[in-house]
């Protein structure tokens, strides 16, 4: 029964895929009208959903007014032709993987979506798998600690398609929550693969994504495997985890708290005890399919909007040049999509943002701010204005910084710290010619509600303790802790306290001092890394 409180749409292609799409939206309240070349699949839907009609063609509901949106689950050939053809028409638009098949044409289709303020979803549908989700929040607690390795196995023994080969059916969904879970895309791939079926199209592919920091991501596709593979291994210095989708659901994810502990510079594994972890079982599709009509609702980008399918289709795209070059690693070509910025936010006129950049949700970044590459800024911050922001930073919800503050590469911000320009502000008294500098160096990490009284150093990997009031310089890798501040030891760079040996027990650098408030690498190599 249609619902009047919500978008209706049309199920373009009600086949194999599209009867979960049909049954979805059907049972949402959504889905006005269908259309397959097959009319007994036509003849089953409606049979199997009273209500919804049968379009005569594709053109009739381009020009249907009460249709707002278009459903394709159609063959990836057809998938820029039509949903080119519904955004001219001013419909909305929900696409099965993948987006398009050249980055030329969902370039095309997200610059399109974007000039006619029109959703574009991309169906990644595991990034709304509970299971999936649980894994997000567990890595961006940091509960897994820094992510090292990701490997995704998606095997079967199932459907073989004639117009693509294994790589470009199967790893879309691998590749989006490989992405998703590092909030990045990866420096190269490289990829081989087996053709059997077809000189011309692989069936098994393994391929690798390198990303920055020393990260790396495997994925294994294959549509000849004996028996079916679904799982993704999240390895984390901390812990570890494994996402098995053929487990039943109080067994998918799991959770390893092996470590890799340091020995006389040797590395030593301390397995631990094995722990599910509970889940609520519900249809991801359930949930994609509302999350699609609540951002038309909304006018809002959903979690794999046009931007997430185009960044997915970068990364299939090298991918297919490196399996005809032999694997040899492909950089990722430009997709178009320097930064993000949420619909909410605001941005002022003369404001730079490096590419791979995040705004989320009700930010502000004022006249002269410039950010670095792959900053990331969460709800409710405020920048500037001329503030400069290094590469690689993470600031958390509510915070402000300020003009006179300046946050080197790799810094973390913790959620509602405070920086402030003037020592002794008065609100009936400008005072913008005595803002006092404060440079905050490469690395260091600041708690959340610590406050930073302005004319101060922070120091390169320095560590300022939730709730700490810095009222001096802070010397590198310190930690600081209390109201005011002092310091209350050592941390090493990889973010863990130094014992009294000052050699780190989690990743083997070690350190000596020099005098009361310095600090430094023993190795050579370590303190041109830590400076550079």
């Amino acid at each position: 029964m249609l619902r009047k409180d919500r978008p209706l749409v049309a199920v373009v292609g009600a086949g194999y895929w599209g009867q979960n799409l049909v049954r979805n939206f059907y049972r949402l309240g959504a889905v006005k009208c269908i259309l397959d070349d097959n009319p007994s699949t036509v003849q089953k839907r409606l049979e199997d959903h009273p209500g919804i009609l049968a379009a005569a063609s594709f053109s009739e509901i381009l020009g249907d007014a009460e249709v707002a949106a278009l459903v394709l689950a159609t063959p990836a050939v057809t998938h820029f032709d039509l949903a080119r053809q519904a955004l001219l028409a001013g419909k909305h638009v929900f696409v099965e993987k993948p987006l398009a098949l050249t980055l030329d044409q969902g370039r095309e289709l997200v610059a399109l979506a974007q000039a006619k303020n029109l959703i574009l979803m991309v169906d990644h549908l595991l990034q709304h798998h509970p299971a999936y989700v649980k894994l997000r929040e567990l890595t961006g607690s940091g509960e897994l600690g820094r992510l090292r390795h990701i490997h995704s196995r998606r095997l079967s023994f199932g459907k073989i398609r004639t117009e693509e080969d294994a790589w470009w059916s199967f790893a879309p969904h691998d590749i989006s929550m490989v992405l998703g879970l590092l909030g990045r895309e990866p420096e190269t791939v490289a990829a081989r693969g087996g053709c059997w079926l077809d000189p011309d199209r692989a069936d098994q592919v393994e391929a690798t994504l390198n990303f920055s920091g020393h990260v790396t991501a495997q994925i294994s596709v294959s549509w000849l495997n004996p028996v079916k593979e679904h799982r993704l291994v999240v390895v984390g210095e901390e812990k570890m985890a494994v996402f098995d989708d053929t487990r039943p659901w109080a067994e998918k994810v799991t959770l390893y708290p092996h470590r890799i502990a340091w020995a006389g510079q040797k590395p030593v594994a301390q397995p631990g005890r094995a722990e599910t972890v509970e889940l609520t079982e519900s249809e991801p599709l359930a949930a994609q399919c509302r999350e699609f009509l609540q951002a038309m609702l909304d006018r809002r980008p959903p979690r794999t909007d046009g931007a997430e399918g185009l960044r997915v289709l970068t990364v299939l795209t090298a991918g297919s040049a490196s399996l005809t070059n032999g694997g040899r690693p492909e950089p990722l070509a430009d997709h178009g999509l320097e930064y993000f910025v949420h619909p909410t936010a605001v941005i002022d006129p003369g404001v730079k943002i490096g590419r791979g950049g995040k705004v989320w949700h009700f930010s502000h970044l004022l006249p002269g701010t410039e950010l670095g590459e792959n900053c990331n800024l969460g709800q409710n911050v405020v920048v500037g204005p001329k503030v400069k922001v290094g590469r690689n930073v993470k600031i958390q919800n509510n915070v402000s910084v300020y003009e006179g503050v300046s946050l080197g590469d790799d810094v973390f911000c913790g959620p509602s710290m405070v920086f402030t320009n003037v020592i002794n502000p008065r609100a009936d008294i400008v005072r913008k010619d005595e803002y006092r500098p404060t440079p905050v160096g490469r690395g260091a990490t600041i708690g959340a509600n610590a406050t930073i009284v302005c004319g101060y150093r922070l120091g390169a990997w320095c560590f300022i303790g939730a709730g700490a009031v810095v009222t001096a310089d802070v010397p590198d890798y310190a930690l600081m802790v209390g109201n005011p501040a002092r310091r209350h030891g050592w941390m090493c760079r990889c973010g863990h306290r130094l014992p009294k040996t000052l050699d780190c027990a989690h990743c083997g650098r070690g350190y000596q001092e020099e005098g009361p408030d310095r600090l430094k690498p023993v190795d050579e190599f370590f303190e041109k890394e830590d400076r550079t």
